[in-house]
């Protein structure tokens, strides 16, 4: 059966500039190519064809694809990052940085958002606003698993794709419980798209009628003198 926009899938990638690869759901793969990060959770990722839960050219090779499909896509910077914005290249200065700019730090304005450091010249540090990637033509290969058709794994995969970890979640007549970790509340990437998992989880996945969500926390042990 041909996969289309809607399907909830299963799908193991790797993204390349050339030779270096700067993203993958394989974990050796990562250690090989030095992107290895110990936080990240690796392995196919569950996604919703044609939302974007990955990078545009790649969304549109799987539609029509079938299960088990593997191939190669080389996508084009409209496709990927966008083209480089020379309007994105801001200088401001160094007196306004709470810690010492240098090159390839990253850095947060309040009205431009995130940004890389290109530069430091005398006073003057220059940002580059625009995306690490872009202007960039991109490799990805790919491999399509499986369908993922229970709706419980489909918020799960949600969960993992926005909160970048995976929480303990339980249906119940069409109501989801997901138990959140102690202290997730202060994990600022929650906070940003804890709104979007329950758009989605209504807006994509059939048969939820509720979302919970239970933070418990426990009284701490005495330890013994």
């Amino acid at each position: 059966m041909a996969i289309k926009e809607g399907d909830f899938i299963k799908l193991s990638y790797s993204g390349s500039v050339g030779d270096n690869i700067f993203d993958t759901t394989d974990e050796v793969e990562a250690k090989t190519a030095g992107i290895h990060s110990p936080n990240a959770i690796y392995g196919p990722v569950t996604i919703c064809v044609g939302q974007k839960h990955v990078i545009l050219g790649l969304d549109e090779e799987i539609v029509g694809k079938d299960t088990g499909s593997k191939g190669t896509v080389i996508v084009t910077p409209e496709k990927a990052f966008g083209e480089r914005d020379p309007k994105k290249i801001q200088s401001f200065p160094k007196n306004q940085f709470k810690e010492k700019p240098v090159r390839g730090m990253t850095v947060k304005i309040d009205e431009q958002g995130e940004g890389t450091v290109v530069d430091v010249i005398g006073t003057k540090v220059v940002v580059d606003f625009n995306p690490p990637l872009a202007g960039q033509t991109l490799t990805y290969k790919y491999a399509i698993e499986e369908m993922v058709e229970d709706p419980l794994e489909q918020l799960k995969g949600l969960v993992r794709l926005y909160a970048g970890r995976d929480m303990e979640i339980i249906m119940d007549n069409n109501k989801a419980v997901v138990t959140l970790p102690p202290g997730i509340n202060y994990d600022r990437r929650w906070l940003l798209w804890r709104g979007r998992i329950i758009h989605e989880g209504f807006g994509l996945i059939s048969g939820i009628s509720e979302i919970t969500f239970v933070e418990t926390y426990k009284r701490p042990e005495k330890k013994e003198t």
